[in-house]
C-alpha cells in the first residue's frame, strides 16, 4: 500500500507541473497507472500526443479541438442535398448515378456505417458499460438541427444487406473469439435507447463513422472498434465531470493519433512494410525461437502459423484476449514504450506463450490451437508483464 501511495503520488506530481517531463511519466507509466483521480485518462492523453507538454497550454488546445471535433459533427453527419443552414437548398437528389454525387458517396457510407453499428454493439460483451445511457448525448444530433440526423435513424432507413459489409482479414477470428455465429444482421440484437439518449456504444459509434469520412483512404476495418473501446471507456469513466463530458472528442483525437502508428495492421497494402503485419509477425516468430526454440519447432512441427493467433493479438493490441481492466493495464505499459513502435508487445506475446509452456509442449495441434485462440482468463496479466520484460533484458531484436 505504502508503495502504491508513493506511485500516486509521483504521478500527481509529474501531471501538476507546468512543463510535464515526459520521460519521467513514461517511466512511471510503464509499470501501471492508478486508476484513481483520473490519472490514467489524462496520463494517455498526454502519452498519445493529444495534449501538449505545456500544461498552461491545456486550456486553449482542449477548447479548440473539441470545437473542431463538433465541426467534424456537423459537416459529416449530414443529409445529401442540404445544409444547416437551410432544408431547402437541394443540390442533388437520390437517383443521381453521377460519381461526385453527395447521394451516391452517402449509399456508399452506409455500408461502412452497417459494419460500424454491428462491431460497436457487441463491444466488451461481458461489461455493461457501453450498453448503458451517456449523461452526454450530442445536442446537435438530438436537437434535430436542420440537415442533420442521427446515425441511428440513417441506420433504421437504410435497407443493406450484411453481405454489403466491409471486407476485414479479422472475420473469421474475430467472430470465434466473440462467438458471433449470426450470418445475418440483427438490427434488434440490442435495443435502441428512446429518442433523445443515446448509449455509450452509440457514441463509439459516431466516433468511428467520423473517422472513416475524415480518413477517406483508410475508412474503416473491423476491429478498429476494439482499439477505440478501452480509450473511450477511459475517458467517459474519468472521475472528473469535465474530461467525462468531453470523452468523445477527447478519444477521437487520441484514437485518430494512435491509428498513426498502427494502421499498417490493418491495410493489406503495408503488410510487407517495415510495420506491416506481415514483418512483425516474423519479428515475433525470431523473438519466439530466440526465447524457447523448444516451442518454435514444436510451431513449426504442428503447423501454428502465427497467422492462426498473433494476428489478431498484435493487430489488436490484445484487446480481444483478457478482460478489459487487465487490458488498460497492458495498454499503459504499450503507450508507454519508449520507442513508440510497439515493439514490446512481441515480448510481451512471447511471454504469454512461455507462461504456458509445459501446456504447449503437452498439447496436440488441436488443443494448442485451441489454447492460442482462447488464452486462459486466470492467469495474472502482472506475471505475463514481468515475464515481457525479462525476456526484453534477455533478448534484442
Amino acid at each position: 500500500m505504502a508503495l502504491y501511495q508513493k506511485t500516486f503520488d509521483q504521478f500527481e506530481a509529474i501531471l501538476k507541473c507546468d512543463m510535464i517531463d515526459i520521460k519521467k511519466l513514461k517511466a512511471l507509466a510503464f509499470n501501471g497507472c492508478p486508476d484513481e483521480n483520473g490519472i490514467r485518462s489524462l496520463t494517455w492523453k498526454i502519452l498519445l500526443s493529444y495534449l501538449v507538454l505545456d500544461r498552461t497550454k491545456w486550456a486553449l488546445h482542449l477548447s479548440k479541438h473539441r470545437e473542431l471535433y463538433r465541426g467534424y459533427i456537423r459537416e459529416t453527419i449530414i443529409k445529401p442535398g442540404l445544409t444547416p443552414s437551410s432544408e431547402s437548398a437541394v443540390v442533388d437528389h437520390p437517383l443521381n448515378s453521377a460519381p461526385d454525387s453527395s447521394w451516391a458517396v452517402y449509399f456508399k457510407e452506409n455500408e461502412v456505417l452497417l459494419q460500424i453499428d454491428k462491431d460497436v454493439r457487441r463491444l466488451c460483451p461481458d461489461l455493461s458499460f457501453f450498453q448503458r445511457e451517456t449523461d452526454y448525448p450530442c445536442s446537435e444530433i438530438l436537437n434535430q438541427e436542420a440537415g442533420f440526423e442521427s446515425l441511428r435513424k440513417r441506420i433504421e432507413s437504410t435497407s443493406l444487406k450484411v453481405e454489403n459489409r466491409v471486407n476485414s482479414r479479422l472475420d473469421l477470428q474475430y467472430q470465434k473469439k466473440a462467438n458471433h455465429s449470426k450470418t445475418t444482421y440483427d438490427m434488434n440484437e440490442y435495443q435502441w435507447l428512446p429518442d433523445g439518449h443515446e448509449a455509450h456504444w452509440e457514441v463509439v459509434e459516431r466516433i468511428l463513422f467520423i473517422f472513416s469520412k475524415l480518413n477517406s483512404g483508410q475508412s474503416y476495418v473491423q476491429g478498429m472498434n476494439e482499439i477505440i473501446g478501452p480509450i473511450y471507456y477511459t475517458f467517459a469513466t474519468d472521475p472528473n465531470l469535465e474530461w467525462r463530458e468531453h470523452a468523445e472528442a477527447d478519444a477521437f483525437y487520441c484514437f485518430t493519433n494512435l491509428m498513426i502508428h498502427i494502421r499498417d495492421n490493418f491495410m493489406k497494402i503495408y503488410d510487407h512494410s517495415e510495420f506491416g503485419i506481415l514483418v512483425r509477425m516474423q519479428r515475433f516468430l525470431i523473438l519466439l525461437k530466440k526465447t524457447d526454440e523448444s516451442i518454435h519447432y514444436l510451431f513449426e512441427k504442428q503447423k501454428l502459423k502465427p497467422e492462426f493467433y498473433a494476428f489478431r493479438w498484435l493487430t489488436l493490441l490484445l484487446s480481444q484476449e483478457f478482460r478489459l481492466p487487465d487490458v488498460v493495464r497492458i495498454w499503459d505499459s504499450l503507450f508507454a514504450d519508449q520507442e513508440r513502435n510497439f515493439e514490446f508487445l512481441l515480448y510481451i506475446c512471447c511471454g504469454m506463450i512461455v507462461l504456458q509452456r509445459d501446456r504447449l509442449l503437452n498439447g496436440s495441434e488441436s488443443q494448442n490451437i485451441k489454447l492460442l485462440q482462447n488464452y486462459p482468463q486466470d492467469i495474472d496479466v502482472y506475471q505475463i508483464l514481468e515475464k515481457a520484460v525479462e525476456l526484453k533484458r534477455l533478448y534484442v531484436l
